[in-house]
């Protein structure tokens, strides 16, 4: 399927309802079908200040006076992050609970009028974590982004929350189950 690519993702909002709160940043990585990278960009995206909760600002470290001086517009971000994207190639979205970072997009994208430019599925760490459990007959404690790569052995302890540090961290985390889901019948499955 040489025609996919990935862009594996990563945003952080001012809270969890795209209605209520804006994206603050935005981390993509750019791959190809086999996961070789491309591109890759963050932006620190300017929120309006009554849209980022107390909350969500203690979790990504959001400090307005460096949004304003770092950051871009999202009309900017987006139609940046459109620019990165390979041309003439569907792009699928990827990423740990990608489909919360997607409901952002397209509301942000749809506002600003611009096209969305990324196809309609998905691909999610989170379910290639739990069939990773499925197989390996293991019980996990969350899906989390930090419980599969802690599990994975790629992370110890708490880090921030950043777009393009977590992107990198769920594209590297991807790789590590993709090379351990080797065909195998599941735990309660007899062998043949």
């Amino acid at each position: 399927m040489p025609d996919f690519a990935f862009a594996f993702l990563d945003c952080e909002f001012g809270g969890l309802d795209p209605e209520l709160h804006d994206i603050t940043e935005i981390g993509v990585i750019v791959t190809d079908y086999g996961l070789k990278e491309g591109a890759e960009r963050e932006w620190k995206v300017i929120p309006r200040p009554e849209r980022v909760t107390a909350e969500a600002a203690a979790i990504f470290n959001y400090e307005p006076e460096v949004w304003k001086a770092e950051g871009v517009g999202i009309r900017q971000a987006l139609t940046e992050v459109t620019e990165l994207l390979p041309k003439g190639r569907v792009v699928v979205p990827a990423g740990q609970n990608v489909r919360m970072d997607v409901m952002f997009l397209q509301r942000a994208y749809q506002k600003c009028g611009i096209p969305y430019p990324f196809d309609y599925h998905v691909i999610d760490l989170a379910t290639l974590f739990y069939a990773w459990s499925l197989v390996e007959g293991e019980t996990l404690p969350a899906l989390s982004l930090r419980q599969a790569a802690t599990t994975a052995g790629l992370m110890k302890g708490s880090v921030a929350h950043r777009a393009l540090a977590d992107a990198r961290l769920t594209l590297e985390t991807f790789r590590y189950y993709v090379g351990r889901l080797a065909p195998r019948p599941l735990p309660d499955e007899p062998s043949s």
